[in-house]
């Protein structure tokens, strides 16, 4: 399998601001922006190629709550976008897909609605992605506030079987701590399923993206990249000419 390597920059959005979670606890929040818009545009500045957009009202509330916002961006920008947060019906999914997202995200619904997602993914095929919030190789879901049962292997390997082609691997322990990223099982998942999966969670240098670049012809399709962003461990500029030296 031959893979691409992206870097999406991420913006993450509550109260309408941009803001960066530590492992996925709302009350560790760090406000790092107060226009999400102007944010995006700054990344398209740096040479960002997607933007990675995440509703966290969302997905607390289990519908898209800065919905309006995210549509705004997806059509102020001219890169492509992707978006996940409290996508839960299909009115929700085409909503997006209507305003100019490129890819919508399913997390809970993925889970919790089975016979859903397979539909979904019959019909809307490359324009979804499944993401995978795990802690300790378990899926997450509401906002990472539920863990449940099922590892992320089996229910990857089941919804490859219905089309998904896109996953999004969160390590929640990692993400927000600048402390790298699980590569061996992001690696481990590209393998057992045989499709493209992006790292989410933990990078925090340059050397984080080598790791996982090293297995761009093996399904690891990228990485979506935030509080590295923001503290200014490396600037988006950066990991794009280091992206272009490695191509």
């Amino acid at each position: 399998m031959s893979t691409s390597f992206t870097i999406y920059p991420a913006i993450d959005i509550r109260g309408g601001k941009c803001v960066r979670l530590f492992q996925g606890d709302y009350a560790q929040e760090t406000v790092y922006a107060d226009s999400p818009l102007e944010m995006a545009r700054e990344w398209v500045a740096q040479g960002a190629s997607w933007i990675h957009l995440v509703d966290l009202d969302g997905a607390k509330e289990g519908l898209p709550v800065n919905g309006e916002l995210i549509k705004t961006i997806a059509r102020s920008v001219s890169v492509p976008v992707q978006v996940g947060g409290g996508i839960r019906t299909e009115e929700h999914i085409n909503d997006y897909l209507e305003a100019g997202v490129s890819r919508v995200i399913l997390g809970t619904a993925a889970i919790e609605d089975e016979p859903f997602t397979e539909r979904i993914l019959r019909r809307y095929r490359e324009k979804i992605a499944i993401g995978l919030d795990c802690r300790g190789g378990m899926v997450a879901t509401r906002g990472w506030l539920t863990t449940t049962d099922v590892s992320a292997t089996e229910l990857a390997n089941r919804l490859a079987q219905y089309g998904a082609e896109t996953f999004i691997y969160t390590d929640i322990a990692r993400d927000g701590t600048l402390t790298g990223p699980n590569v061996e099982e992001i690696f481990a998942l590209a393998r057992a399923t045989g499709k493209t999966v992006i790292a989410s969670g933990g990078v925090s240098v340059l050397d984080d993206l080598t790791a996982l670049h090293r297995y761009a012809g093996e399904g690891v399709g990228g990485a979506i990249v935030g509080k590295a962003l923001y503290t200014k461990a490396f600037t988006l500029t950066e990991a794009v000419s280091w992206l272009r030296e490695c191509e």
